[in-house]
């Protein structure tokens, strides 16, 4: 059997697993025995139930057969929503889903190519250094995963995290911080048709409140959003509460400050203006980075990208992975293109051949 044989025979298989965020029991179980009989060391660590999974963190070492410092490799092991079973299907060289549901590509190309790379390694009796393998749990609500995660099971201090969108070759250099905002705003009750002017209401508020803000694409580096907006009750009551979540993203700390106070002064004057009261609570849900270009880890990549013919290609992005948690605890690390399009969409697919060429990019950085 081929080398693109086996990484698509893996992959089907394992994007018929279900995955979804919480729970990646199954998915993770399977791993483990396919892992096992490479010969691998795997631990777990506790993050399970901080991450709301009903599994943990996986850690799997090979010890290689020379001397190098120990290079992590991670992935995550859920996904987004499915819906129902995912059934792909191979159409012309490119892998899809029937076509009413996610592919699940992200992130189980990257785990595919992973896990097939080094089973070759180890069946062909390469040279390679120690290697670790580290499965995340979470990662799509909130990067939970890595966030809880036991760092002292981590044994490298360069890691490549492969779950980027995007062509193999590309490499995610920047990425963005995030700060997560919740208000509570308190209005007050009154009948609506026989006093309406004693209430207050909450909904009036907070849509005024989110009517003065800047939103979206604020410039070339920084967003910010509404995602929820929560208010119910009867319609003969003036609403007494709402509950708004937002989030504001930026590669530039600054910048990412800035936007968020906005949002909390729009939300401070509205309740001020119509006599409301507020609760406001701000997460940092992750910090960005920034790699250099003259970085050595980059060009280790690059380096290894050109003995392949594969075009480098650097990227900014404004979303965050497991690779902001990992650059924060002082591990360098690069997200890298794992051949995957419209990833969280039921037109998600990838090509054969870009499974094949990640699992080959993979097994020359284990090499290295």
């Amino acid at each position: 059997m081929s080398l693109e044989e086996k990484v698509l025979k893996r992959f089907l298989e394992y994007v018929e697993i279900s995955s979804e965020t919480g729970n990646e029991k199954a998915f993770s179980d399977k791993l483990i025995q396919d892992l096992s009989h490479l010969g691998a060391e795997i631990v777990r660590d506790k993050a399970g139930e901080k991450a709301n999974s009903n599994t943990d963190n996986l850690f799997v070492y090979f010890p290689g057969n020379h001397s190098q410092e120990v290079m992590l490799f991670s992935c995550h092991m859920d996904t987004v929503s499915e819906g129902k079973p995912i059934h792909p299907v191979v159409e012309e060289g490119v892998v899809r889903s029937a076509g009413d549901t996610i592919l699940s590509g992200d992130d189980k190309a990257g785990i595919a190519a992973l896990v097939t790379a080094m089973e070759e390694l180890n069946k062909k009796g390469e040279h390679y250094g120690p290697v670790q393998l580290v499965f995340t749990v979470s990662e799509e609500k909130g990067l939970k995963g890595s966030r809880y995660m036991d760092m002292t099971k981590l044994l490298g201090t360069t890691c490549f995290v492969v779950d980027s969108s995007g062509p193999i070759g590309k490499v995610i250099t920047s990425a963005p911080f995030q700060n997560r905002l919740h208000a509570s705003i308190t209005g007050k009750p009154a009948h609506a048709g026989v006093a309406p002017e004693n209430g207050i209401s909450a909904i009036q508020v907070g849509a005024q409140a989110i009517s003065q803000m800047k939103l979206l694409r604020i410039d070339e580096e920084t967003t910010a959003n509404i995602g929820s907006f929560i208010g119910k009750g009867p319609t003969n009551i003036v609403s007494e509460r709402v509950e708004i979540e937002g989030e504001v993203r930026s590669l530039d700390e600054k910048k990412l400050e800035q936007q968020t106070d906005h949002m909390i002064k729009c939300i401070h004057q509205a309740c001020e203006e119509k006599g409301a009261k507020v609760e406001l609570k701000v997460d940092r849900m992750y910090d960005g980075y920034r790699i250099s270009v003259e970085d050595p880890f980059l060009q280790l990549y690059k380096r290894v990208c050109g003995e392949m013919g594969i075009p480098v290609q650097l990227a900014a992005t404004g979303g965050g992975s497991d690779a902001n948690i990992y650059n924060s605890r002082g591990i360098t690390t690069l997200n890298i293109g794992t051949g995957v399009a419209y990833p969280h969409a039921v037109e998600e697919q990838i090509s054969v051949k870009d499974l094949e060429q990640l699992t080959r990019l993979l097994m020359g950085l284990i090499r290295r």
